[in-house]
């Protein structure tokens, strides 16, 4: 669709489904950074990877070792690798380009969801969070973990010691404990189970500031938007919430150190809660007030405008869109099967939705266009209107466009080798090692085709090489007469000839002296000698075939 056709009043978010993806089960989704690539979970184990602008398959990652579903995917920075957690407790990273897997770690608890190092093009070190167990940083070099504190520590009894082993099998029950990178990747925060988000340094493993939630429900999801100056919040008192980043800058853990200063003489969860007040701060809270339904996989737009969150309510496929003022602009209703996933794709107002079928729902804006955008003093009409033209309208070259002069410069040199950055992407850097498209593999061609028609073609060659000995002759002008292809002539007596079988070696000589006799340009006499060389023949026992000029 063409941008300046496109009228710039509709709202900026999708309102019909486009089209819908096939493949197995899909259970969860991912784009990169430049949506171009759709990655996709299945219940078998496998990650297939969407083109998004050509909507077919790219890639297919098969794990011989993988063979139960899988919970969540995710995309390194530039788009070269994909973290992939399955329902066998397995973290696994695979080389996006070559298809093949890079690393396998095995871990105590089944993760429900697994996000790369944002900070790295080559990241090694991933933030799992599994099921029963606190959020973990691994590397996946290694398969070392690191444990998080999912609480304040007492101060009693000291400081959340540091975990850098696995748990034991004796591990009692866990709620889930929702946890992201912040944009930079030097911090991680939390959400637990006391309705609170603590800001963790996970290189010294150390609570810097806690925020608490109004009401102290369970938060059962937390994410960044793409520029990273807002954070949500989807706790069990079905409402999401929208705080704004204060640590927006690079050095957010130098400005954790400069708060840590200015507020010395605080100690303890005051200190933390107040240092928090520092790094969050609310700004917004979305809720259904008639329904009180609770929310499913919510996010924020790619430009952060708008906010979505999916109905978590069997047996109906709804997708509630709010702007960022907390507005609710819009209802999109999919199909009669729950929704367990939802992404917004990082560029255009386009929705991509799970169902638990297993299919993809694509929701893109339902355009309407505005032609008058071409040509400013355009107007439409309603019904046909009587037209005066002017003295010179149709002329080759009006005398009112003579009097108007071109303002550019023909002599100024156009730059075509600087590249504008994209306002839609919050990142200040354009790398050109990113992947945004996977190189098309052609399908080899079938040699069972070629191998029949090699065939069939030798099979007639030959047939026509096993034709007798008197089915290509000479004859008088150097050139071959082939009797076998021709109809048989008549004789005198109205009688079609046919050869029935070999002849014998004096028909043959016979044949061959009638050959070598010239023959003369009477077609009466030429008739005559065919009838004595088949009267001989006949003697003979066969019948043979005539001789023609």
């Amino acid at each position: 669709m063409n941008a300046p056709i496109i009228d710039p009043l509709q709202g900026d978010f999708p309102e019909v489904i486009e089209e819908y993806l096939e493949h197995g089960v899909m259970k969860c989704i991912a784009f990169n950074r430049r949506g171009t690539l759709l990655a996709a979970g299945c219940s078998d184990g496998n990650c297939i990877i969407w083109d998004f602008e050509t909507r077919g398959i790219a890639k297919e990652l098969r794990d011989k070792d993988c063979v139960v579903a899988i919970t969540s995917v995710c995309w390194s920075k530039y788009g070269h690798r994909i973290l992939v957690s399955a329902a066998d407790k397995s973290l696994t990273l695979w080389d996006v380009v070559s298809g093949e897997r890079i690393t396998r770690t095995t871990l105590q608890q089944t993760p429900l969801q697994a996000r790369l190092h944002p900070g790295s093009s080559t990241p090694s070190l991933c933030l799992a969070c599994p099921l029963s167990s606190a959020p973990m940083i691994v590397d996946l070099n290694t398969g070392s973990t690191t444990m998080l504190p999912v609480s304040i520590p007492d101060p009693g009894n000291g400081a959340v010691p540091q975990s850098r082993t696995k748990f034991s099998d004796g591990t009692p029950p866990f709620t889930p404990t929702a946890a992201c990178f912040n944009k930079y990747g030097d911090l991680v925060y939390v959400g637990n189970s006391k309705g609170e988000i603590l800001i963790i340094d996970y290189t010294s493993v150390q609570v810097r500031a806690m925020v608490p939630i109004t009401g102290g429900a369970v938060i059962k999801n937390i994410v960044f938007s793409r520029n990273g100056q807002y954070l949500l919040t989807n706790s069990n008192d079905r409402t999401i919430r929208i705080y704004e980043n204060l640590l927006f800058s690079k050095d957010g853990l130098g400005t954790l150190d400069d708060l840590d200063k200015t507020l010395n003489e605080l100690d303890g969860v005051e200190k933390l809660k107040s240092v928090g007040s520092k790094c969050l701060t609310i700004f917004r809270e979305f809720q259904d007030s008639i329904t009180k339904m609770h929310w499913k996989a919510p996010c924020f737009s790619g430009d952060g405008e708008w906010v979505i969150g999916g109905s978590a309510s069997k047996g109906e496929h709804k997708i509630y869109i709010w702007d960022r003022a907390g507005h609710l602009v819009k209802i999109l209703e999919g199909p009669k099967e729950a929704l367990i996933d939802l992404a917004w794709h990082p560029v255009h107002p386009i929705v991509v939705s799970v169902s638990l079928t297993g299919l993809v729902y694509i929701w893109a804006k339902d355009y309407t266009e505005n032609w008058s955008a071409f040509a400013p003093d355009f107007k439409e009409l309603e019904e046909n209107e009587e037209y005066v033209e002017r003295e010179d309208e149709f002329d080759l070259v009006p005398e009112t466009e003579k009097v108007k002069e071109s303002d550019v410069n023909e002599d100024d040199e156009v730059d075509i080798m600087t590249f504008e950055k994209n306002s839609a992407f919050s990142d200040s850097d354009m790398s050109q090692e990113e992947l945004c498209f996977l190189p098309a593999i052609p399908s080899p061609d079938v040699h069972e085709q070629q191998d029949k028609c090699v065939e069939s073609s030798s099979k007639l060659v030959d047939s026509n090489q096993s034709g007798s000995p008197l089915s290509e002759e000479d004859g008088p002008n150097g050139r071959a007469t082939n009797h076998a292809s021709s109809p048989p002539e008549e004789d005198a007596g109205g009688a079609r000839l046919k050869r029935k079988r070999k002849p014998s070696e004096k028909g043959l000589e016979l044949q061959a002296e009638k050959v070598k006799k010239p023959l003369k340009s009477s077609g009466r006499l030429s008739k005559v000698k065919n009838k004595s060389v088949i009267d001989q023949d006949n003697g003979n026992g066969f019948i043979g075939d005539e001789v023609s000029d």
